[in-house]
């Protein structure tokens, strides 16, 4: 390092910039989570950094990824990291810049403003393969560059976390909390705040209320999609969450069989009640391919395609059949291991049928209907 000079602090400050908290997803700069920035003799630069909390448990990562930003950087010959933990003032600070001022939480995706496609994924009965078809759209969407998140609504039967391999527990910040990120989506579940393999055992008010604590009390950020897995049924929870995410619409997934289509289509009839709408169905298991090309149609035929013909009917637009999902082992030892099918098998029919489907829904644009036009009347 002879004859090289020391970087000033300014061009470590410019470096730091680059640094992106992988909770926030902003750069730790604009977070004001650089504490302070020496520079000393001999090219050792000393970074101090303040955590959201002392038990941040993505401080070896920030660690890092700091030390990788700067020790490229001429005349650097070592990085030190000093961890330290946002006092009180900062924390309210933070909490009131990542709301963009407001001081109360509120549901950002349900002011006319947004621009956020929200869809709840919803079945008729359970083991249709929801959760599943859930977990492959959002790694789908994210891996094409979209911005998402997920809320795992199905509190008696939350599988979402093990499905995308989340890792860690969510960070509180006082009453606002940072969902883990996995696969480069945003994750939230009720299983992340339970002990392993304890029941949920609530009402439907207690339902509501966490429902509502997942949309306002966890900051997402700006979302291009958010997806919801709901529990299947009619049940609260796809009642409430007409409530708070009027302009969410519905994916109903089904199977083959005529006893799960049949269920399925009232999944989506709730939607006339609720005034929602149903954007397509899914039917998952179609078929199994066998190795001479042939197909096994072990749940039956057509049951994707009675539900949409039959929602179209009774909904009066048309509800079409947007993916038919085959059956494959991968695609279940995927959902087990935490990396989903879209991620791990490139060329599986099951994966290309996803990313299809993931395609038609990140592309389709949200109506007008409740959102401001930014007009206003001249006198």
């Amino acid at each position: 390092m002879e004859g090289m000079s020391a970087p000033t602090v300014e061009r470590v400050e410019a470096e730091l910039e680059k640094v992106i908290d992988p909770e926030i997803r902003r750069p730790i700069t604009e977070l004001k989570m650089v504490r302070s920035v020496e520079v000393a003799e001999g090219g050792t630069v000393v970074v101090g950094i303040d955590l959201t909390t002392s038990g941040c448990p993505l401080k070896d990562t920030i660690t890092k990824d700091v030390k990788n930003a700067v020790s490229h950087l001429e005349g650097v010959s070592a990085v030190e990291v000093e961890m330290g933990v946002m006092s009180e003032e900062q924390r309210k600070e933070l909490r009131s810049f990542l709301r963009g001022g407001a001081a109360e939480p509120e549901i950002p995706f349900s002011k006319p403003g947004s621009l956020t496609r929200i869809y709840a994924v919803t079945s008729g009965k359970g083991g249709v393969g929801k959760s599943s078809v859930t977990a492959n759209l959002a790694a789908s969407m994210a891996a094409e560059g979209l911005k998402v998140g997920v809320v795992d609504a199905d509190i008696y039967g939350f599988s979402i976390p093990r499905m995308l391999g989340v890792t860690h527990s969510p960070t509180k910040v006082d009453d606002m909390i940072l969902p883990p990120v996995a696969k480069d989506v945003k994750v939230i579940s009720i299983g992340m705040f339970t002990q392993g393999g304890r029941p949920v055992v609530w009402r439907g008010p207690m339902l509501h209320r966490a429902l509502q604590q997942f949309l306002s009390d966890v900051f997402w950020g700006d979302l291009d999609v958010l997806l919801l897995d709901l529990p299947p049924g009619t049940g609260d929870i796809a009642i409430s969450v007409a409530q708070m995410l009027p302009n969410s619409e519905i994916l109903v997934v089904t199977t083959p069989q005529v006893a799960a289509a049949e269920v399925a289509q009232r999944a989506g009839i709730i939607a006339e009640q609720t005034k929602q709408r149903v954007v397509g169905v899914v039917e998952n298991m179609s078929w199994l391919a066998q190795p001479d090309g042939s197909r096994v149609e072990l749940f039956g035929s057509g049951g994707g395609q009675r539900v949409s013909e039959e929602l179209s009917k009774e909904l009066g637009y048309d509800v079409p059949l947007l993916a038919q999902v085959p059956l494959e082992m991968a695609l279940r030892e995927a959902s087990d291991t935490g990396t989903p099918l879209v991620l791990r098998e490139e060329d599986s029919p099951a994966t290309e049928s996803l990313r299809s489907l993931s395609r038609t829904l990140s592309h389709r644009s949200r109506g007008l209907a409740g959102r401001s036009l930014g007009i206003s009347p001249v006198g």
